[in-house]
């Protein structure tokens, strides 16, 4: 498979490191802060080009994959229904939910794959716990909690446009948490309704939250909780916590840490206790998950076939974040969808 990259910032080299190692090829590149971009072009041995229409009508490029800021996904995707040209864009799939879904119906319509990166999917715990909640190794869930409590220095958010509703549409909940509400919808099904509560500027010199706490009931009945935050020094690894009526799972930062179940019978968990997070720093984690996600959303091109985590699996998560947003706004419950 040929790339073109769109943005080239500290999450660009995780991706170009991740498409090296899988065999895809880096072709061309491109980004508003031309030095950066060409400095990125050279070290990965690709094209720079000025501009992301370049970038979508190049013909070396089998798919784009965008890493700019969530603000901008709508304008690269259009050019690519136009030129049939499928492409990934990094968490999360935009800033509100009707460009979002003006996404995923732009791409239908034109008949190309659309992805959203949420490489946690394929981490061995997540994967594990799919098919073990499947196959009802927990019993009937009664509740699914995800606590994102991290750390981010004054530096991270020197920048305005950082933790600014119109560039990244929020602060905590849509850039940190964004991965661990993807996993629950993943793993337990669709939210049905949220009640939430927030701190726009806790800690941070920013417009948005860095601290929020959200309930959920979930479409199956089962409940849970959400708390998310960049305020809590030093950064603590992200859980997620599965109970059933059979037992409970925890999968900390990438890793399953906990299985405690019943009479339980089947594939031994993966129990381990040295996990990678990025509570503290933003690079921290696995470079695996990103090639497993790279390498499925390819086979998806060549077969033209939904991937793992497609444009609607990124349209539910943003619907979930933009609804605790709307709760804490309006000070009431919301219903989701």
């Amino acid at each position: 498979m040929r790339v073109g990259m769109i943005g080239t910032g500290a999450i660009s080299n995780m991706h170009a490191r991740a498409l090296k190692n899988i065999g895809y090829e880096l072709t061309v590149c491109t980004d508003v802060n031309e030095e950066y971009g060409r400095k990125f072009a050279e070290a990965n041995g690709c094209e720079f080009v000025r501009t992301y229409e370049e970038v979508c009508r190049h013909p070396r490029v089998d798919y784009v994959d965008v890493c700019t800021f969530p603000d901008f996904r709508l304008q690269p995707l259009e050019i690519c229904a136009e030129t049939k040209k499928h492409i990934q864009v990094q968490k999360p799939i935009a800033t509100s939910v009707e460009t979002a879904r003006a996404m995923v119906e732009t791409a239908k319509r034109a008949g190309i794959v659309f992805g959203v990166v949420s490489q946690h999917r394929f981490d061995e715990s997540t994967k594990f716990l799919k098919k073990a909640i499947a196959d009802g190794r927990l019993g009937k869930i009664l509740q699914a909690d995800a606590y994102v409590k991290w750390y981010r220095s004054a530096q991270y958010y020197s920048r305005p446009i950082k933790g600014s509703w119109a560039t990244e549409g929020g602060g905590a909940l849509i850039n940190q948490a964004v991965h661990q509400i993807d996993i629950l919808l993943y793993l337990i099904g669709r939210v049905k309704e949220v009640n939430g509560y927030w701190q726009l500027g806790a800690l941070h010199k920013i417009e948005s939250e860095d601290v929020v706490n959200a309930m959920m009931r979930f479409e199956n009945g089962a409940t849970g909780v959400i708390q998310a935050s960049t305020a809590f020094w030093p950064g603590y690894s992200e859980r997620v916590e599965i109970h059933g009526t059979k037992g409970t799972a925890i999968i900390t930062g990438d890793k399953l840490t906990a299985w405690d179940v019943q009479d339980d019978a089947g594939e031994p968990a993966p129990v381990e206790k040295e996990v990678m997070s990025g509570a503290s720093d933003p690079m921290a984690i696995p470079l695996t998950p990103f090639e497993r996600q790279f390498l499925d959303f390819g086979n998806a091109c060549k077969d033209g076939t939904q991937p793992t985590v497609s444009g609607e699996s990124g349209l539910h998560a943003l619907e979930v974040v933009c609804g605790v947003y709307q709760s804490c706004r309006e000070e009431r419950r919301v219903v989701i969808g």
